[in-house]
């Protein structure tokens, strides 16, 4: 028994000591079974010792790396009690169906009830109560709520520039935190922007993105003489955004948010703004005279491209391109087709919305310089800038009511006749929640040119026309997108 056992102790020391010689002399650990910390590789579960030395070297790197990424913090707190949530109303449906007599005659309608049919954000722009928002955000509605600091205030439309989309509202508040509005041209491509706003209903939303680029034209405003030169971002913007803010990193209002590039309707990568330097003109022009002051050189333009610099023999493809003289400065100034703009007043002139943007600054009876190329020459001509009439006054639409049909009329302008083709027309600037002109599908914007070919040239002429005719009624039509429509109607 004692032999057995002193047998198994040698064995038993035997092993152990062999296991050492093996470690310590024979066996070399390849690279894929080196688990040191040389590679930095630390698991959850790891203990970290430092010495108080390494902690606060360590403590103050990740300091270094936290503080020097960008924080929207103070320009969300800044912006977000600026921006408002906006509810549109539209009269119900008509309980009864009525006569023509009744409907031509504007015989109100029993039962109607206010229905809120969208939503929207708007902007703080003063602290006595005047609101921006989208033209699309409010077009139509005959009531207009505006909710801020979870109270309800109903908003008077104090005028509309839907060349720009850009609508502005007043409600009866003091002391209200207007936003601070910053040059949109100190705008940089590559700066950071949040958007501000209420997509989905989802009040005081704030997302971040960059300006991906500046004065964009992206075809998408309904008008004669549509402005467009876009901030485009790529902060989250959705339906409900539009007439919120786009702002710096400081919470300064660079633009209005207006518009999505989506297939689906949502965010999809691409969001635009309108510039707020436009905004400001926009908003001050409606403030003082109701109606934007737009200042017209009288010409078409169209942006050099490669064809028409090779064309024109121009050596770089830069400027507008002269298209058409349609009167006005340009015509007064002696002017040409196929003059090329490079500039106005020293603002390079690269773009159709450069152009646009740099026009959209000055009133009528300004005076600008313009730098050109003519015939391989370079000239300089100074204009004097007029209205949509052709002179430097003060523009003031001369609207007249049909109230028995249920609109309102205006007389089209020279120069929007010339842009158009036509020699006659009449715009509707207004229709009633009710009357025969709604009943036949008649909408704002649109553009009658004549009557059973009757041309109308007058603002009176349609009601005076069709209240003498029983049958078959032809109306001759520009739509809002421009196209030519004919309608028929029977009475």
């Amino acid at each position: 028994m004692k032999r057995t056992l002193l047998t198994t102790l040698i064995s038993v020391l035997s092993g152990l000591a062999g296991a050492f010689l093996y470690t310590q002399y024979i066996y070399q650990p390849t690279p894929q079974e080196d688990f040191s910390f040389a590679s930095n590789v630390i698991t959850e579960d790891t203990p970290i010792i430092r010495s108080s030395e390494e902690t606060s070297s360590y403590k103050k790197t990740i300091t270094n790396d936290i503080s020097s990424l960008p924080s929207f913090a103070e320009a969300a707190s800044a912006s977000t009690k600026s921006v408002v949530y906006i509810v549109t109303y539209v009269k119900g449906r008509y309980s009864n169906r009525r006569t023509w007599m009744e409907l031509f005659f504007n015989t109100p309608s029993q039962g109607q009830s206010d229905v809120a049919v969208g939503s929207g954000s708007g902007v703080i722009f003063t602290n006595d109560g005047y609101i921006v928002t989208n033209n699309h955000v409010v077009k139509g509605a005959n009531k207009i709520e505006v909710i801020y600091d979870k109270r309800s205030y109903q908003a008077k439309l104090i005028g509309i520039d839907p060349s720009t989309d850009i609508a502005l509202l007043k409600i009866e508040k003091d002391n209200l935190p207007a936003i601070q509005i910053a040059s949109s041209k100190a705008v940089r491509v590559g700066d950071w922007v949040l958007a501000v706003g209420n997509p989905f209903n989802l009040t005081s939303t704030v997302t971040a993105g960059i300006v991906s680029a500046k004065g964009r034209k992206i075809g998408i405003m309904n008008d004669v003489f549509p402005i467009e030169s876009f901030i485009q971002t790529d902060a989250a913007i959705n339906p409900g955004n539009s007439g919120g803010a786009l702002v710096n990193m400081h919470g300064d209002l660079v633009g209005i948010n207006t518009a999505i590039l989506s297939k689906t309707g949502s965010y999809a990568g691409y969001g635009f703004a309108v510039p707020s330097d436009i905004v400001a003109k926009v908003v001050n022009d409606l403030k003082k005279y109701g109606e934007v002051q737009k200042a017209f050189l009288g010409a078409s333009i169209k942006e050099v491209d490669e064809d028409i610099a090779e064309k024109l023999q121009l050596t770089d493809i830069q400027g507008v391109v002269i298209t058409k003289i349609e009167g006005g400065a340009a015509e007064k100034n002696n002017l040409k087709v196929g003059d090329v703009i490079t500039s106005i007043d020293n603002f390079k002139i690269d773009s159709e919305a450069a152009y646009d943007e740099q026009l959209s600054y000055y009133v009528p009876g300004d005076k600008i310089t313009l730098s050109i190329i003519r015939e391989n020459k370079e000239i300089e001509k100074s204009v004097v800038l007029t209205n949509i009439d052709g002179t430097t006054n003060i523009s003031e639409k001369n609207i007249y009511d049909a109230k028995e049909i249920g609109a309102k009329f205006t007389a089209l302008s020279k120069l929007e006749q010339s842009k158009l083709g036509l020699s006659t027309g009449i715009k509707i600037e207004e229709v009633s929640d009710n009357g025969l002109i709604k009943e036949m599908g008649l909408k704002k914007g649109m553009i009658l040119v004549s009557i059973n070919r009757y041309p109308l040239e007058d603002p009176k002429d349609f009601s005076k026309i069709l209240s003498k005719i029983r049958g078959r009624v032809i109306l001759e039509i520009v739509k809002k997108d421009l196209s030519h429509r004919y309608y028929s109607y029977y009475f």
